[in-house]
């Protein structure tokens, strides 16, 4: 999908020479968006966020490295070149921006934190973490499946299996294929073992590393929907409890599909917190 009509693509250049994709909607205090898996800003969080919040903030939506019109690559893939990405769109843009992170880009989003690359405010959106035993844990070998998946050309299927991973209802995945979104979201198909080598680690229903995420500075904002599976909604207090003055949020009736105008108007409160 192309990105936003009217809009200009510009092109922030990764640590490794990745040409990254960004654009820029509006006016006032940067805010970059971080998609989840399968999505990009021609279809994700800056899509459904920016016309929202675009009269208060400089509003920067990037596709993640092999979608859109990033490029996929000019290294060998790694956790640290994603955020190596989000450094260069940041660089590129303002240094200084608030970060907003999405399911698996909210996992990204804390880690660039966590290695003090983040400056100015963070909220993040359900990292699919799996904590405690609210829910089993992954089968450890689930990413190499989607590799597999991938390699043989199996989009469709790589991204059913992912889908019912996240606890989507079988008929909605039955007909999801069906739809004109499918081909956008299989489109980004080959990134989905990217986003689990990103979260798997985190979905072993084991707790946090002690302090782990304890050299985080920035203010930051978790948030959850208070209809999410037990675990998203208990990996807030997990991570906050660990960030000095971090707070958590819980969006009464939302799911991990969180509707942009229930959520845009606490990000607009926590980004300008005095």
């Amino acid at each position: 999908m192309s990105p936003s009509p009217g809009a200009t693509t510009e092109y922030a250049v990764s640590a490794d020479g990745t040409r990254v994709a960004y654009e820029v909607a509006g006016t006032g205090p940067a805010l970059v968006v971080v998609e989840g898996a399968l999505c990009h800003r021609g279809m994700g969080a800056f899509d459904e966020l920016a016309p929202i919040l675009a009269d208060r903030f400089t509003v920067v939506g990037y596709d993640r490295r092999g979608r859109g019109e990033s490029e996929p690559g000019a290294s060998v893939y790694a956790i640290q070149r994603e955020v190596e990405d989000l450094v260069a769109v940041l660089g590129a843009t303002d240094p200084d921006a608030h970060v907003f992170g999405m399911s698996s880009g909210a996992a990204l989003s804390l880690e660039a934190a966590r290695q003090g690359l983040v400056t100015g405010r963070l909220a993040v959106y359900e990292p699919p973490f799996i904590l405690d035993d609210s829910h089993q844990p992954d089968d450890p070998a689930f990413t190499d499946r989607l590799r597999a998946l991938i390699a043989d050309g199996r989009r469709t299927r790589a991204a059913k299996l992912f889908l019912r991973l996240l606890g989507m209802p079988a008929p909605i995945v039955t007909v999801l294929p069906m739809l004109p979104m499918w081909k956008h979201l299989t489109a980004a198909a080959d990134t989905l073992p990217h986003d689990f080598e990103i979260v798997s680690r985190y979905r072993r229903g084991l707790p946090l590393p002690d302090a782990h995420y304890a050299a985080i500075a920035t203010p930051t904002l978790v948030i959850a929907g208070g209809r999410s599976p037990d675990y998203m909604r208990h990996t807030p207090a997990a991570i906050v409890a660990q960030i000095p003055g971090a707070r958590t949020a819980e969006l009464e009736g939302q799911t991990h599909e969180v509707k942009a105008d229930v959520i845009a108007p606490v990000l607009a409160e926590h980004f300008t917190r005095g």
